[in-house]
């Protein structure tokens, strides 16, 4: 079965539809590359995915130790390379609510974060830099 069917609706810009939520996501192409920047480039939702991921996966951990990560959040940025045009890096800065997170759990939290099926996806040559806040 599909996941979603994605449709060019012209202006450089795709509709995605997930096809068992019905859920919609719009893309734009980036300004600096002939696109209006109104809406998540496609390489913009890889490094948000990659986010994405990092949270699910840390959350699963934590809640099967008995612990809560809510309300933390990861600031993504993407840095772009030349010829040909791709993603180079990922910066995800993980930045955890005030807790009394153990060393223990700080440390499982990082080793869980690198099992992330997004990250383990991306080509090797994107590096990925994480930086972990408490």
């Amino acid at each position: 079965m599909s996941t979603s069917k994605v449709t060019y609706i012209g202006d450089l810009r795709t509709k995605a539809v997930h096809l068992s939520s019905k859920t919609e996501i719009i893309t734009d192409a980036p300004i600096d590359n002939q696109g209006k920047g109104e809406a998540f480039s496609p390489t913009d939702l890889i490094a948000t995915a990659y986010a994405s991921c990092m949270l699910t996966i840390i959350g699963i951990g934590a809640k099967g130790h008995g612990f809560s990560i809510e309300g933390t959040t990861v600031e993504v940025t993407k840095v772009m390379g030349d010829n040909p045009r791709r993603i180079v890096e990922i910066i995800a800065d993980v930045n955890f609510p005030p807790n009394n997170y153990t060393e223990k759990q700080k440390e499982f939290f990082k080793l869980v974060s690198q099992t992330c099926p997004v990250a383990k996806s991306i080509h090797p040559e994107i590096k990925q830099t994480i930086k972990f806040n408490f």
